[in-house]
């Protein structure tokens, strides 16, 4: 609990809007989801940031200058500070959810949700941690930062949600191993791509 000094107002602490603008049926609890994953973040990381938009797609005229094309939807989107209004978030119900794809990828889509909103939110709120509050980081080494970021927080969350499970317990032995397995596939995917 913070100490309190004579004559200065107590830090109010805010949330962040949630606009659901998408047409798509949510599952149960999304934007308790969405409040519990921010709640796990230090509020100084996404302190400034308005509203977090819930849309079926993203359509925004920025996307259509780019030099890359997008593969496949875009997830989310983050929004900087421009003149007076203040930074925010868009998610794409759209690409978390597929509805437009068959069963088993609408399946998969909805069991992996909110690990899925979980990583996005982790992505979007260390894009607006680094780009506004951490001046050391160049802008040619935010990507890697802001990767890194969000596979931390992602790593920390999981493991809380599933704290108690058996599946966890099970395979916390297992671990290390299946870690050091992992890393060396992906060296030989890199490999491969060279």
């Amino acid at each position: 609990m913070a100490i309190e000094t004579a004559g200065q107002k107590a830090a109010k602490i805010t949330k962040i809007r949630i606009e659901n603008s998408s047409s798509i049926t949510l599952p149960k609890d999304t934007e308790g989801t969405i409040n519990k994953v921010l709640d796990f973040l230090p509020v100084e990381q996404y302190r400034g940031v308005e509203r977090i938009k819930l849309v079926d797609f993203i359509n925004d005229p920025r996307l259509k200058n780019m030099d890359i094309p997008v593969p496949g939807d875009l997830p989310g989107l983050y929004h900087p500070r421009a003149g007076n209004q203040a930074p925010w978030f868009e998610l794409s119900m759209g690409a978390l959810l597929q509805p437009t794809e068959g069963f088993v990828k609408k399946f998969m889509a909805k069991s992996s949700f909110k690990g899925n909103i979980a990583g996005l939110i982790f992505s979007l709120v260390g894009q607006h941690y680094f780009l506004t509050q951490k001046h050391s980081v160049k802008r040619t080494a935010l990507e890697p930062q802001i990767r890194q970021y969000a596979e931390k927080n992602l790593k920390r969350w999981s493991e809380k949600q599933s704290e108690g499970s058996i599946r966890a317990k099970l395979f916390k032995p297992f671990r290390p191993y299946l870690e050091r397995w992992a890393k060396w596939l992906n060296k030989k995917a890199a490999e491969s791509k060279k």
